[in-house]
């Protein structure tokens, strides 16, 4: 039985408490949250704490709090020679205090309150300083998703920065849409065969391969004419900007 303590109930420390209290392998020693409004639906089924120096003995302690906090929360644990890991994909292990033993525990996905996941399909890309704690981690890993990597934090912080340009960028890119459709007295679900086929094309085909509009095809026309209809200048310059790094990709220049 692995024994884990949560350290923050933001986004991903709820995914993880649901997801690690279907495990027959884990269990969940404590929840520690800074404020105690978080922590009220776990009352009557987990030790629940909003003091830091409160926490049990366990095999894990997981920080999931903001990537800012890692460092100042680990250095608030009243632990020594224990295995702490943090959930973030930017920050590199040695932002934890030496006081104890140092890793990562990164789940590759999304989070948002309220909205389900399939732990079984996310990466988890884990790291640690010695042989031993590595292994716990994977058998943590594997015990709650089919995909687990062994992944330095110079490798973490490269899959985390294309992590905001497939996932943040592009989700800001379907609030524009948005806009657009919503100026225009159309509906947004209109767009929605559009952005499942350009997902799923990504199952057979390389994103280089799988490109189409008029930035490819260097269609100048339509491309002033798509800026002239654009009344925010954020987002002339978004279309402007990512228009010309699509034409150079495809070796036109604007």
């Amino acid at each position: 039985m692995i024994r884990v303590v949560i350290i923050g109930l933001g986004n991903i420390g709820t995914h993880l408490y649901n997801a690690f209290s279907e495990l027959k392998n884990v269990s969940i020693a404590m929840v520690y949250n800074r404020t105690e409004t978080a922590l009220l639906p776990l009352k009557n089924s987990i030790n629940t704490t909003t003091d830091i120096s409160n926490l049990p003995n366990a095999d894990i302690y997981i920080i999931a709090t903001t990537d800012d906090s890692i460092s100042n929360i680990s250095s608030q644990l009243v632990l020594e020679n224990k295995l702490v890991v943090h959930t973030s994909g930017s920050v590199a292990i040695a932002a934890l205090n030496d006081k104890n033993r140092k890793g990562s525990f990164y789940p590759l996905q999304t989070f948002s309150k309220g909205a389900t996941v399939n732990f079984k399909e996310i990466p988890i890309c884990i790291e640690a300083e010695n042989n031993a704690d590595e292994t716990l981690l994977l058998q943590l890993a594997e015990s709650v998703s089919n995909s687990v990597h062994k992944i330095s934090s110079e490798q973490r912080k490269s899959i985390h920065l294309a992590a905001v340009f497939v996932n943040n960028f592009s989700n800001h890119m379907y609030q524009v849409g948005q806009e657009i459709c919503e100026e225009n007295k159309v509906p947004f679900s209109i767009l929605s065969p559009l952005i499942q086929e350009t997902v799923t094309k990504l199952h057979k085909l390389s994103p280089y391969d799988a490109q189409t509009g008029p930035a490819k095809r260097n269609d100048i026309g339509t491309m002033q004419r798509h800026l002239t209809q654009l009344t925010n200048n954020t987002h002339k310059e978004i279309y402007s900007v990512i228009s010309k790094s699509i034409t150079n990709t495809y070796g036109k220049k604007l």
